[in-house]
């Protein structure tokens, strides 16, 4: 029988061998989602997505791994009422993604106060951040100039100590899906 001290180390090593990548962002703007049309897609190719899958608010944390050249990243995703607690997981990612929902203009001020203090996390202070603004295709949305006026983004990236990208996308329809595959590929892969 292997001791249960082994077993734990074991599973921590190859977690570390891995890279992982913190998805973050408040409760509802599409994370789960996200990470399912992601997965298809890096499984399955350039292939029709077929219907949305339904989903169910996060409460605690998925696990998804991609392998993208040969090269496996593990996604992290934390949900959103986690907020409090998501210091804790900062120190073992090597890339976070923040996710935004552009069509919920009463979601925006206090989804930028969380961006801040994920920036401003010293633990985080050299990894590549990519912010995206989900919910793209929903009638209601906020404009891209919209959104970057309202979180101050130029002043941010400006004073971040981050590599930042930001990016448009649609969970549902999968708009924008390869070029966060892209993204993840140039900072996993190098």
């Amino acid at each position: 029988m292997v001791p249960l001290a082994s077993l734990c180390s074991c599973w921590k090593n190859e977690m570390n061998s891995n890279d992982v990548c913190l998805l973050l962002g408040a409760t509802g703007v599409g994370k789960t989602l996200f990470l399912k049309r992601l997965q298809k897609l890096n499984l399955h190719g350039l292939v029709e997505l077929g219907t949305t899958p339904s989903t169910l608010p996060t409460v605690g944390t998925n696990l998804t791994d991609l392998t993208l050249k040969k090269k496996k990243v593990t996604l992290r995703e934390l949900g959103g009422c986690m907020g409090p607690i998501w210091p804790s997981y900062f120190k073992d990612c090597s890339s976070v993604i923040f996710m935004v929902d552009s069509s919920n203009i009463a979601q925006i001020s206090s989804s930028c106060i969380q961006l801040l203090s994920v920036l401003s996390a010293k633990t985080l202070q050299s990894v590549s951040v990519l912010i995206l603004f989900n919910k793209r295709d929903t009638p209601c949305t906020m404009s891209l100039t919209e959104i970057k006026s309202l979180f101050r983004l130029d002043d941010i990236i400006a004073t971040a100590t981050h590599p930042i990208t930001t990016l448009e996308l649609s969970a549902r329809t999968g708009e924008g899906l390869q070029e966060v595959l892209s993204w993840l590929e140039s900072i996993v892969v190098k």
